[in-house]
């Protein structure tokens, strides 16, 4: 139990002379809580001797008035320094969480670990900044009680107090195997709390594809599976303990009725007076007391420890790289690419996307990606952002390894229009400001325009005020499509890289993005990764990525005159209306 005290003193950081100090007025506590039952032993002695007066009585509860009150002072304080630095720390720990997340490649965030993050922040965190940081002083001081009540007893008798400190030693002893089992047990705790947490996600996000197939039943049930689980693992928790807080309740009994039997046996034996005998009476049912509240409390240390190892597995994963000190040069000489990949791999874990991939882009001029799904075009974009890091090669953005650039500083450098949309739950204005955050009114009003979106953003409840669900669920995906448009216009990045941005919204909405899109695109470079024709037609350098490699290159005209993939689709175009199947 120490050990995980001090596991949690480590993590307080700078917080955690507040922590001692709140120990330190534990402490104080301890001493003060059973000074009433000495003060009534001295009574007692008075009374027996005869020797009881007013005045001496006055003294005594005027002593019990400052004992009442220094022991209120003491919990407050206590209580103040340990919630105070618990809150605070999480807080910081929250942000240091959140300021990791974002230097993680986006693998780990496709690799199951959403349920993983959802659970450290809401269940893990909140367990130890709520529960157990409110309860460490209490723990301090029911140890410290615990030490004091067997001074106490040795004071009165040192026979009696060796007993006291046997059934101390073995109440240790059995509660450290209990800590030990509970740590086993925590840890499956907290497993299913995250699969849990996974399955309800996962329940949510795929509501409308479980109405539409009319899977509610069997999804229903995959969840309640996860919160019987849920159930049986919390159950499996306390049934793992309550033996032992059992053993710990009779030890405890035991040892009362030794002691008790014990100081009578002595009395009668002469051996013991009055006084000294009534003293034990008063404090002898609570002996044990304070070490019975300690192992009531264990449970929520080993419960914290377990918590305190998924928040640091998540901590300590891997970040990006981001050491550089490169600059990319303001402007690109016509004669250096603007981007160019040099024989770059890559591989999800051991699964291998792409092979030894050349090529480069010249500047202000349109690249366009094409080929099956699960080809590598994706992996290629997210490659030049850097949302992972290539396993083999280069990647150069005029001339500079992306590896020798800060990241922050390439993400200036390129805007990135994605298929799937996320807007946040804001303002329309500020969702489109994220672009630029010190923009002009008049500047994103302007963006708005050009992604062609400023009309129906003025025709919203509030205008440009008007705050939109969360992911832009208030607005339809062109709706949605144009705002990101807007955003990435503001911007102004030298770089585009458009995924598909057109793949999944109506005729209509089309019509409006290809014009955003032609008004985002002005002078710039550009990837596209596109499956209808009309997108890439006018590329001046398409790919064809099929099983992570480049099959084919050139211009719309130049592969056409080949067999391969890019004929054989265009031809399918032809017949049907299908270069989406690509």
């Amino acid at each position: 139990m120490l050990k995980l005290l001090k596991r949690i003193l480590r993590l307080s950081g700078k917080y955690s002379k507040k922590i001692k100090a709140a120990f330190l007025f534990s402490f104080f506590k301890s001493i003060l809580s059973k000074m009433p039952i000495f003060l009534a032993f001295l009574i007692l002695e008075k009374f027996y001797t005869e020797s009881l007066t007013g005045i001496y009585c006055l003294k005594v509860g005027i002593a019990l008035a400052l004992i009442v009150i220094a022991e209120s002072v003491c919990q407050f304080a206590g209580d103040k320094l340990q919630s105070a630095s618990g809150y605070m720390m999480f807080a910081e720990k929250r942000l240091e969480l959140g300021s990791h997340l974002r230097k993680l490649p986006m693998g780990y965030f496709t690799a199951g670990n959403i349920g993983k993050i959802s659970s450290v922040l809401s269940t893990d965190m909140v367990f130890v900044e709520e529960i157990v940081m409110s309860s460490l002083a209490n723990m301090m001081n029911y140890m410290f009680t615990a030490a004091i009540m067997g001074v106490f007893i040795l004071f009165f008798d040192i026979r009696l107090g060796i007993v006291a400190v046997a059934v101390s030693v073995l109440a240790v002893l059995t509660a450290k195997n209990m800590n030990r089992i509970s740590l086993d047990e925590a840890a499956v705790r907290q497993q299913q709390s995250e699969k849990l947490t996974d399955a309800v996600l996962s329940f949510i996000e795929g509501i409308g594809i479980i109405k539409s197939y009319n899977l509610l039943g069997e999804k229903s049930e995959e969840l309640s599976d996860n919160f019987r689980r849920s159930k049986d693992t919390s159950i499996k928790f306390e049934e793992s303990l309550t033996p032992w807080h059992r053993r710990l309740n009779v030890l405890y009994a035991l040892g009362m009725t030794i002691i008790f039997a014990y100081s009578i046996y002595l009395y009668q034996l002469g051996e013991l007076i009055l006084p000294y005998l009534m003293g034990l009476l008063l404090f002898i049912f609570d002996l044990f007391g304070p070490l019975k509240a300690l192992y009531g409390e264990a449970s929520r240390l080993t419960v914290m420890n377990s918590c305190l190892d998924r928040i640091e597995e998540v901590l300590d994963e891997k970040e990006l790289p981001d050491k550089g000190k490169h600059h990319i040069p303001k402007k690109s000489d016509n004669n250096i690419p603007e981007i160019e990949f040099r024989n770059v791999s890559f591989a999800y874990g051991k699964e291998e996307v792409l092979r030894h991939i050349n090529f480069s882009m010249a500047p202000q001029k349109m690249t366009a990606l094409v080929g099956p799904s699960g080809g590598g075009k994706s992996t290629i974009a997210n490659l030049i952002t850097r949302f992972w890091d290539v396993k083999d090669g280069q990647i150069l953005v005029r001339g500079q390894d992306i590896r020798n650039i800060p990241i922050s500083e390439l993400m200036n450098d390129i805007s990135v229009v994605f298929q799937r949309v996320y807007l946040f739950q804001d303002t329309v204005y500020n969702n489109i400001s994220m672009g630029k955050p010190h923009a002009s009114k008049e500047e994103v009003y302007e963006a708005a325009k050009k992604a062609r979106c400023y009309d129906f953003i003025m025709q919203l409840p509030d205008g440009f005020d008007t705050v939109i669900g969360e992911g832009g669920a208030s607005l339809s995906g062109g709706e949605k499509q144009r705002v990101s448009i807007a955003r990435c216009i503001l911007k102004d990045a030298p770089v585009i890289i458009l995924d598909e941005a057109t793949a999944s919204v109506d005729v209509d909405n089309e019509i409006y993005i290809q014009e955003a899109i032609s008004q985002l695109v002005k002078g710039k470079t550009l990837l596209v990764i596109a499956h209808r024709l009309n997108t890439i037609k006018e590329a001046d350098q398409i790919l064809v990525i099929a099983d992570g490699l480049i099959t084919q290159r050139g211009n719309h005209d130049s592969l056409m005159k080949k067999d391969g993939i890019y004929k054989d689709y265009v031809e399918l175009r032809e017949k049907t209306s299908g270069w989406e199947l690509m």
